[in-house]
């Protein structure tokens, strides 16, 4: 293992750059901020692949303690969060260059956008639990000022909610390590855990309680039932942009954050066909129906989209929680294929915005006789979402269904069958929530005067990222062993 420091390049230009478009007084005229912007988007892009391609692959940046390291690593997991954040960031980023002459102190939203990209990258890059845990709470804190950008009322409660979920979220964590801190040798991520088998001897009852405190914090950020509330307040108030990275990455903080405590803390071993497992999966499953009838009851696009995170995000958590390496693939494949689908499907819904000033469905009667292009962008990533093949979705949560059949031929269970029915329904229902739009969009309206009438595409710099995003989606499906062979070797 050779060090370098080369590897923090990713994540120290786009912070850099980021607080040059915040703060620098040449800065303040609008073609400026966009060409720094995009500079440090590109410039960082490149980093990233480059680092990702070289043989050093880790860094010790300093000591906190005699014993703890804030400590950078490269494994296949960060690799695999790092290049889906960076094509997201990329395609929201081009977005936000025309959506944003909408809304004001552009410099403010750009800056905070480059901070939390590097940030993000950080947290990928983390090579143990303590350099994740401050990045993780890092994340909070930026990624709170791009959810109350307007900063109207109800954007700023909603800022408020976001941040105190996280940081009572982040707290069950840090609990976990101290606790941890205790049975381990070291606190660095490695596949199988990291726990002393002679001095965690008896003490298995306790550890479990750990590990789920653990869980429960992680899945705050991922939007899993109680500590649900946040995502459907937060999100729909910030401007689309971010909108699409907070439900496309930034909730996918708290699942990679999970899939170290699992299976590089503790390790499976653990945790497998205990009360751990089973509340866990009961959770996430109750989490993805209840994300799914909400979001099929809500009327606003953007809330509705929310919802529907709630819901998609648990498929997730529900494929780490049945522990194989089928259901692992399902869920890390999951994480991809959401992520650039979601951020799709939100950069639709405010490219809708601009356009028409609409934000309920019924008022979209017509819009895809209007803006055909942008219309049916949304109804394949729709039909991605909903697991039509041959689209990463469909590619997903086929693993994910298998992954928990296979638990239920060798240990069965209810979770093991009561898992894919759950899944089936919601994609049901995903379909009964996103499809309506289409419907209406393409095949209602021809015989009224509809609000939409007349209304263009949106501009190139909006659409062309939405467009690119649409393809990967399907192309995610097509080629999925790009995505799934970065969990060789997780299960232990």
């Amino acid at each position: 293992m050779k060090e370098s420091i080369v590897i923090l390049f990713p994540v120290i230009l786009p912070i850099v750059m980021g607080l040059v478009v915040w703060c620098a007084p040449f800065a303040r005229k609008r073609s400026v901020m966009i060409l720094c912007t995009a500079a440090g988007l590109i410039m960082t892009s490149v980093s990233v692949v480059g680092v990702l391609s070289q043989k050093a692959d880790s860094y010790t940046l300093m000591y906190l303690t005699r014993t703890l390291p804030v400590y950078f690593h490269i494994d296949s997991m960060g690799k695999a969060f790092a290049l889906f954040l960076m094509v997201v960031w990329l395609c929201a980023g081009a977005y936000a260059f025309a959506y944003m002459k909408h809304e004001k102190e552009e410099n403010r939203y750009f800056g905070c956008y480059l901070i939390v990209f590097g940030i993000l990258l950080a947290l990928d890059f983390s090579g143990n639990i303590i350099t994740f845990y401050m990045c993780y709470e890092f994340v909070t804190l930026m990624s709170f000022l791009l959810v109350l950008h307007n900063r109207s009322r109800e954007a700023i409660m909603a800022g408020l909610k976001y941040l105190f979920y996280s940081f009572c979220g982040a707290y069950m964590v840090l609990f976990g390590v101290y606790i941890l801190y205790r049975y381990c040798d070291t606190l660095t991520f490695r596949p199988g855990g990291i726990l002393n088998p002679e001095l965690i001897r008896g003490k298995e009852p306790f550890l479990l309680w750990v590990v789920f405190f653990m869980i429960l914090g992680f899945g705050v950020k991922a939007g899993m039932f109680p500590m649900h509330g946040w995502l459907p307040t937060a999100h729909p108030v910030a401007p689309a942009p971010a909108s699409a990275v907070l439900s496309g990455v930034i909730v996918k903080c708290g699942v990679l954050g999970v899939i170290r405590t699992v299976y590089f803390l503790f390790g499976t071993e653990l945790l497998r066909g205990t009360w751990v497992q089973q509340v866990w999966q009961a959770l996430t499953l109750f989490t993805i129906f209840m994300g799914s009838m909400l979001a099929y009851r809500e009327k606003v696009l953007k809330k509705r989209l929310a919802y529907s995170t709630v819901s998609q995000v648990s498929y997730i958590l529900f494929g780490l929680s049945v522990m194989n390496q089928t259901a692992l693939a399902g869920a890390v494949l999951h994480v991809v294929s959401h992520a650039l689908i979601k951020c799709a499907l939100f950069l639709c819904a405010g490219a809708f915005i601009v356009q028409t000033g609409k934000t309920r469905v019924e008022e979209l009667t017509g819009i895809g006789r209007e803006m055909p292009v942008l219309m049916w962008c949304y109804t394949v990533c729709s039909l991605a979402l909903v697991g039509i093949p041959p689209t990463g979705g469909f590619v997903s949560k086929w693993y994910l269904a298998m992954g928990s059949l296979e638990e239920y031929t060798t240990a069965p269970s209810l979770f093991s069958w009561l898992g894919p029915v759950v899944l089936l329904v919601s994609a049901l229902l995903t379909a009964g929530y996103l499809l309506p739009v289409t419907v209406r969009g393409f095949f209602l309206g021809k015989e009224l005067d509809c609000e939409c009438k007349g209304k263009k595409e949106p501009e190139i710099s909006m659409l062309l990222p939405i467009i690119i995003l649409t393809v990967l989606s399907v192309l995610a499906g097509v080629f999925p062993e790009a995505v799934t062979g970065c969990i060789a070797g997780q299960i232990r």
